[in-house]
């Protein structure tokens, strides 16, 4: 049966106008979908954390004028770079959580503008989180550019270790081992400190101690600390970072306590009458209130002395007088004042130095005084001391009598 002509013409209308329709839908999702993208891409441009928004301002990546005279020879340079680094870790561990694909990342922004690369991200065997990395200086990204060498006072490879992360299941590791810092002074038996202490020291025998370095931030710093000086230990010194490193520990607290307690006690004996008073000095012995407690605490804390000598690491602390958790390394016993602004002078009291860098801007928020960008503000200033306190002495105290220098050869 043949069909009516007009009607056929109708239904191919319709067909037509049908087809239309569809693709006129599959459109509409098209232009949805890149409207997602958009969005997607705006949301990120805007995070908080991306390089172009909390980044450091007027920082050029390297070019050929570094071969000549390399900006990895300022100290500020080398100080913003590196607080990049560390804030990179943090970044590395929020793009793992938030699922973010390698397109989308937030951390490799705070290291590729300065020629480096990942080369290992560190893991926390009990949660599969991300506190540390390995960022190699990255040859075929400087080649593009035509930096055929790697600067003057760049180092080939840094081991970055972050703090505390109060999101996401990391937090409860990341508090476990602020206690542990707190309670006994000492890393040692996290998981984190075998693994980082491998890390670096693979890395230091493979490309020589000279060529690497070692930063941390917060607990990070007490972390790349007790690393960086266990490693000093066995001869090899890298080059060590310490943003806001924590002081506060239960053993100096008794510490400063059994002092308080001995100084009231001669206050006390002093008062009594002079027969008393010596009676009480022939009897007191080690039963005068405080000086058990002195005597205990060295050993508590494993603090004594075990000789002098002086290595050659020398750690760079960089802490602010409003953050608690750092502030008292800068309450020391003085400094030589004939010596005070030499930089490389070592301190003639048998003690330990570190380059302290204390930035003071009155009172300060917490969250302020200890976050990691304010090392890379552009108007920050610097206080600069080979520093002597009992707190820095303390925390490197196994550094007295080191073995001779190990001699480490790039392969």
């Amino acid at each position: 049966m043949q069909r009516n002509p007009e009607k056929r013409q109708e239904e191919a209308a319709a067909e037509g106008g049908g087809a239309v329709s569809g693709g006129g839908a599959l459109m509409t999702e098209h232009g949805r979908g890149e409207e997602t993208t958009k969005e997607v891409v705006a949301a990120e441009a805007a995070h908080p954390y991306a390089f172009h928004v909390s980044g450091p301002r007027n920082l050029t990546s390297p070019n050929w004028r570094d071969l000549l005279n390399s900006s990895w020879k300022d100290g500020n340079y080398k100080r913003t770079v590196i607080a990049c680094f560390i804030q990179s870790i943090y970044l590395l561990e929020l793009d793992r959580q938030e699922n973010r694909d390698e397109a989308h990342a937030l951390a490799p922004k705070w290291w590729i503008p300065f020629k480096y690369k990942l080369s290992q991200t560190l893991i926390d065997e009990r949660d599969g989180s991300i506190f540390g990395a390995i960022l190699e200086w990255d040859r075929s990204a400087a080649l593009a550019d035509f930096v055929l060498i790697r600067p003057s006072g760049a180092p080939k490879v840094v081991l970055a270790l972050r703090g505390t992360l109060l999101k996401g299941p990391t937090m409860r590791r990341d508090i476990e081992d602020d206690l542990r810092f707190l309670a006994w002074e000492s890393l040692k038996g996290s998981v984190r400190f075998k693994t980082a202490m491998e890390a670096l020291k693979s890395v230091a025998e493979r490309y020589g101690s000279s060529n690497v370095c070692i930063a941390g931030h917060s607990l990070g710093a007490g972390f790349a600390l007790q690393v960086g000086k266990a490693l000093a230990k066995e001869g090899m010194y890298v080059e060590t970072h310490l943003f806001n490193p924590p002081s506060v520990s239960l053993a100096m607290s008794f510490r400063n306590i059994g002092e308080k307690a001995g100084f009231a006690w001669k206050r006390f004996k002093s008062m009594l009458p002079l027969g008393s008073a010596t009676k009480v000095s022939s009897e007191e012995g080690d039963n005068a209130p405080g000086s058990a407690l002195k005597n205990w605490i060295p050993n508590f804390s494993g603090l004594k002395n075990p000789g002098v000598g002086l290595g050659k690491w020398v750690p760079h602390l960089y802490v602010n007088n409003s953050d608690y958790i750092c502030c008292s390394y800068t309450e020391h016993d003085g400094i030589e004042g004939a010596n005070a602004d030499k930089e490389n002078v070592r301190p003639t009291n048998g003690q330990v130095a570190a380059k302290l860098f204390v930035m003071s801007k009155g009172n300060q928020k917490f969250l302020e005084a200890h976050g990691l960008e304010q090392w890379w503000s552009d108007d920050l200033e610097l206080q600069l001391a080979m520093h002597n306190s009992k707190l820095i002495s303390r925390q490197l105290k196994s550094l007295y009598s080191l073995p001779a220098p190990r001699q480490t050869q790039a392969r």
